[in-house]
């Protein structure tokens, strides 16, 4: 779907540049959170939170993130990807930080809830300039700015594994982090590509529209539209278990230390990493279906395994699993939504970006209150599902890759 004509502006050396500014943004975007994460088991403590409460409290973030999504795609159409994403970045590290230094329950979560909200719009600008950035090289790059969007997850999460280490405060770790956050994404928004004129997109099922066209979503793709939603939910579910349960569960249910448990959340988010550098190279090889299909399994396998037999090691192992499985789900929805014939730009981003969303927000108080009628293990059971839900939807994705359309 992507012209030849196209594929030759990518050495362009302001493209280039957009892509290495467009990389920094997401690269911020996942050292920002991830630079709370690991306090969560240590927040839950100070406020004497149960699994249940913990979950509702922690679910403030996508709450605030649904609350504000769907307006994110007005705001990219009214100001431009780049201002959005680089004026929700300084937002989003405000927000962290204020979460991170509350002093009671009910400041943290009105603190996440501006956070996730934030966030989401943050989330949808720099995927939509992404999503320009690839569509002036021609091929597919969207999953190289997650992968940086990983490697800012690993680096955040290292960095606050680190202050715990050395009993460094939340207050201090938070305001270090957001600080870098907020010069990067300054710094980066200078070389991001020039939003007049967009390119054109061109719908598998007929000639090329303009990128601006909007006539509505055409009813034979509305099936292919839920099985998008269903992938990107799952998704989003899977990826919360790094969030949200990966070091509660590994401190509580397995008795590892802090520093050790911080490490389920970094495995996750590094095989997320690696399976995002060569995601777009093996789309392009294999197609989204069948690396879609790889990854439900590799999440129903990989977790079900560390339930099944729960140690430290096979724990932190299945985390990892799950990353990988993961790497290329989110970046893959948001690509086929925003390609679908009909939407204004950004509706289709917008919208799946939004019902990721409530993948998040439903994933901590389900699991927190299954896990205080049973445990906290079997309330995990909810993930490898996520990735049985996500083999069986993978057929609605395009099954030829998008090095073969562009050159056909």
């Amino acid at each position: 779907m992507f012209t030849a004509q196209r594929q030759s502006v990518s050495a362009e050396p302001h493209v280039r540049r957009a892509r290495a500014a467009v990389s920094a943004l997401f690269f911020t975007n996942g050292a920002m959170f991830a630079s709370l994460v690991p306090r969560y088991p240590e927040i839950k403590r100070d406020f004497d939170l149960g699994n249940t409460g913990y979950g509702f409290t922690v679910a403030a973030f996508p709450v605030g993130a649904l609350t504000v999504g769907l307006a994110a795609g007005f705001l990219v159409r009214r100001f431009g990807s780049a201002k959005v994403a680089v004026a929700s970045t300084m937002l989003t590290a405000g927000a962290i930080l204020a979460a991170g230094a509350s002093p009671s329950m009910a400041l943290l979560a009105l603190a996440l809830l501006a956070a996730g909200g934030s966030d989401a719009v943050a989330d949808v600008g720099q995927n939509a300039h992404g999503l320009l950035v690839q569509r002036r090289y021609g091929r597919s790059v969207i999953n190289s700015f997650h992968a940086l969007w990983s490697a800012g997850v690993v680096f955040g999460g290292v960095l606050a594994a680190g202050a715990i280490a050395l009993d460094v405060s939340r207050t201090v770790q938070l305001a270090v982090s957001g600080a870098l956050s907020v010069g990067i994404a300054l710094a980066a928004y200078r070389y991001c590509l020039a939003e007049r004129e967009q390119p054109q997109k061109a719908p598998a099922d007929g000639p090329q529209v303009p990128y601006s066209q909007g006539t509505g979503l055409r009813p034979r793709a509305l099936p292919v539209f839920a099985g998008i939603s269903a992938i990107a939910i799952a998704a989003c579910l899977v990826e919360d278990a790094g969030n949200s349960w990966a070091a509660v569960y590994l401190t509580d249910s397995l008795g590892a230390t802090a520093t050790i448990a911080a490490g389920g959340y970094v495995a996750l988010a590094s095989a997320q990493l690696a399976g995002r550098a060569l995601g777009d190279r093996l789309i392009d090889r294999f197609g989204q279906q069948k690396v879609t299909r790889l990854g439900g399994i590799l999440i129903m396998v990989g977790m079900g395994a560390a339930l099944t037999f729960p140690t430290v090691p096979g724990t932190v192992a299945g985390f990892a699993a799950m990353g990988f499985g993961v790497a290329t789900l989110g970046p893959t929805a948001m690509q086929a939504a925003d390609e679908l014939p009909g939407l204004r730009p950004g509706t289709g981003l917008t919208i799946i970006s939004w019902l990721m969303r409530v993948g998040f927000l439903v994933s901590p108080p389900l699991v927190g209150m299954i896990a205080d009628a049973s445990s906290l293990r079997v309330g995990l059971l909810a993930f490898p599902t996520a990735g049985l839900v996500i083999f069986l939807t993978s057929p609605t994705l395009a099954a030829k890759n998008t090095r073969k359309t562009a050159e056909s």
